[in-house]
């Protein structure tokens, strides 16, 4: 469906619409972008949902007179009734239609010269962003009362700081849309407005189950809502526009450059992941020894300049760094590269059991957009009795991870939020050992199930998507899913398994991997009785090796075996709206491999 403004209807048109509803050929609200990037403009046109609307408008036009003046009653009036049919016509699509069409009416009515939906679009995130502030208002009043509660909700103030930011980013963003490069617009607000939601979920998840935790999530509910509400309005208008630039002539959704590199990635960005060996010259170097700038990363972190243009690039000589490295908002567009994933590494050892929050325990964390991290190990060395140890947390968008390696047990590494991309990595654990809400594809890596404790399971992936409008998933393309040395020699002694549903709309795709024979047979394992079975989506497609066979893999009603145009939707042009080329010595697979 797509959208159009009453004003461009022409009478011709309107009684062309009146016959074809009164033949009952057109029922309900059918809205049709048509993109005229091909030939230069776009125009909107909503169509009434029904004959009685249709006569209403009508009788309206008729009676109304030929011209009025700006500002009148009856202006004024006009431009509310046109501006709450197209609400009552774009909320119809969202899952949560009352508080949709409620919030956008009293919205509408303050400022009625609303004309296309993306003005509609507009509304919708600044009512979200209105209902975060008021979530934030009522949490203040909550009694926490120990360290932990406390210490929580410090994480939580800081996460839906970035997700207020995001909101923001979202609504500047809408404005400016350009309608010919809607599929590339869509696809940062999908990804901000995803993690919204992804954000506030890790805020909760920080409350142990309790009347605190119910009175948080209470608290969030309608902002999620609104949020999610936001979403569809957006998916609607990108799914329209993609249908229609594929029957243009070049059936391209992004525009590229010559070199077919992705958009959001400057020059030196390119440059940079065309080779694996390519070392650039750094702005600063680490070396434990002394043989550097600085001694510790952190250090050579803080001196960043506040405001830098262009990459800001670290170089960590070979050595074990043991010490908690953040990667602040702040530190845009920042390259860490070191000399082997074995070489130069980044440990720690915090862990849930010695008292400390999952989403604190991270040895390394990323939070600043446009990352770039190459041959670097990220550790976590805790050890599987400590339970929830993460080695790294990653949330800040278009981050990418090149010939890296990260080793835990339980919780390696927290893909919170945002799109994310791993090529050439190593990722080792036992229970849940990649899990999170981020939009994020493993490509060409090799996923190393470790010996757990004796009374454990071992999980790959426990993906967190709480919503189903959200553009997050776990993706694994062209991967290797094995046992490690140290569990190969008692596998039979434990199960693995690809996934488990860590949230209801756990969305998990194993595609053209080679996958033991250390998955059990049936594949997928329950987070919790029937939770989550009927609501998340769990795929496989041209999997390889002794436990790819899905004869005997669950029969649950989100479980499927996909086609290879339903595969498609999770690659890298797709699914990451990043049109990447193969590069020299780090090839990128923009599409499926066969």
């Amino acid at each position: 469906m797509a959208f159009q403004d009453f004003d461009l209807i022409t009478e011709k048109r309107k009684n062309d619409r009146k016959q074809k509803l009164k033949r009952r050929i057109a029922i309900g609200a059918v809205c049709t972008i048509v993109i005229i990037g091909l030939i230069g403009a776009a125009a909107f046109v909503i169509v009434s949902n029904n004959n009685e609307e249709e006569s209403e408008l009508n009788d309206h036009n008729k009676k109304s007179p030929p011209s009025s003046s700006k500002g009148s009653p009856n202006s004024n009036s006009n431009q509310i009734s046109v501006a709450e049919k197209l609400v009552k016509t774009i909320c119809d699509i969202t899952d949560y239609k009352d508080k949709c069409e409620t919030s956008l009416d009293k919205e509408v009515k303050k400022d009625p010269k609303i004309a296309q939906p993306r003005d509609v679009l507009k509304l919708a995130i600044g009512v979200a962003a209105d209902e975060l502030n008021k979530a934030l208002n009522k949490t203040k009043d909550l009694n926490f009362l120990t360290d932990k509660e406390k210490g929580a909700y410090e994480d939580c103030k800081k996460l839906l700081d970035r997700a207020k930011d995001d909101l923001g980013n979202s609504s500047s963003h809408v404005g400016s849309i350009d309608m010919n490069k809607l599929a590339l617009s869509s696809s940062d607000l999908n990804s901000w407005l995803s993690a919204v939601i992804s954000f506030q979920g890790a805020c909760l998840d920080g409350f142990s189950e309790g009347k605190l935790k119910t009175e948080m999530q209470s608290a969030f509910q309608d902002s999620m809502e609104y949020v999610s509400n936001s979403l569809a309005i957006l998916s609607q208008l990108g799914s329209v526009v993609s249908s229609a630039l594929k029957e243009g002539a070049n059936r391209h959704l992004l525009s590229t450059d010559d070199k077919g590199l992705p958009e959001w990635m400057n020059d030196e960005d390119r440059r940079m992941l065309k080779a694996a060996d390519d070392k650039p010259t750094p702005n600063v170097t680490v070396a434990g020894d002394g043989s550097g700038d600085f001694k510790t990363i952190s250090e050579a972190l803080k001196a960043i300049p506040q405001k830098y243009d262009g990459r800001y690039v670290v170089y960590v000589k070979a050595g074990t760094y043991d010490e908690t490295v953040l990667i602040e908002e702040r530190m845009v567009n920042l390259t860490l590269y070191g000399d082997g994933s074995q070489k130069s590494i980044i440990t720690g050892n915090k862990n849930f059991v010695d008292g400390v929050r999952t989403f604190q325990t991270a040895s390394f964390a990323v939070e600043a957009d446009g990352f770039l991290g190459k041959a670097m190990g990220f550790r976590n060395t805790a050890g599987p009795e400590k339970h929830q140890a993460v080695a790294a947390r990653v949330q800040g968008d278009r981050a990418v991870f090149v010939n890296c390696r990260f080793e835990a047990f339980q919780d390696t590494l927290y893909a919170l939020a945002h799109r994310q991309f791993y090529r050439s990595c190593v990722i080792s654990g036992t229970v849940d050992f990649i899990f999170g809400d981020a939009a994020a594809i493993f490509q060409n890596c090799i996923m190393n199930i470790r010996k757990p404790l004796d009374n454990q399971q071992n999980i790959v992936t426990a993906q967190g998507r709480m919503d189903p409008r959200e553009t997050t998933a776990i993706v694994l393309q062209g991967c290797q899913i094995k046992a490690d040395d140290s569990l190969a020699p008692m596998k039979d002694n434990f199960k693995s398994y690809l996934g488990r549903p860590w949230k209801e709309y756990s969305r998990t795709v194993v595609m053209e991997s080679e996958i033991d024979d250390i998955i059990d047979p049936e594949g997928w394992m329950e987070w919790e009785g029937d939770f989550a079975l009927s609501t998340l989506f769990y795929a496989e497609f041209n999997n390889t090796g002794a436990g790819a066979n899905t004869d005997n893999r669950v029969k649950w009603p989100g479980y499927k075996k996909i086609s290879r145009d339903e595969a498609s939707n999770f690659t890298v042009d797709s699914f990451l709206a990043g049109n990447w080329i193969s590069g020299i010595n780090v090839p990128v697979q923009r599409g499926l491999y066969n």
